[in-house]
């Protein structure tokens, strides 16, 4: 059984720091692109950060960009988001999604699986 399960999420004040984890099982983790994604309050999905499958290229939407660092341990079946110097447009539940290619949307792949969401909230 396919599982992703985010973790680390929070209140957090404009300018801090939260490190979202991504534990994964039920598939080969390490052959396989992981990406994070965001749904802010009504809004759609935003395309947040990607790595390849050995974390040695990574993509950063242009939003993110120098705040946010996302990382791989092939080793425990794990993704990392670290997002510093939080800001409150980076309100959202942040979700993680890899596996096979479902499809493209906007020019970006999505992923057969997702975890449930852990909700980031920038807020004083």
């Amino acid at each position: 059984q396919v599982q992703l399960v985010e973790s680390g999420g929070g209140l957090v004040q404009p300018g801090g720091s939260l490190r979202l984890s991504c534990a994964a099982s039920g598939f080969t983790f390490s052959s396989y692109w992981m990406i994070w994604v965001r749904q802010a309050p009504g809004k759609g999905l935003e395309w947040v950060s990607g790595l390849d499958e050995g974390g040695g290229s990574t993509r950063y939407a242009d939003s993110v960009k120098g705040r946010f660092t996302v990382s791989r341990d092939n080793a425990k079946n794990m993704v990392y988001l670290q997002m510093n110097s939080l800001k409150p447009e980076d309100t959202a539940v942040y979700y993680c999604n890899g596996g096979p290619i479902r499809r493209i949307v906007g020019g970006k792949y999505e992923f057969e699986y997702w975890g449930q969401g852990t909700q980031v909230t920038v807020s004083s």
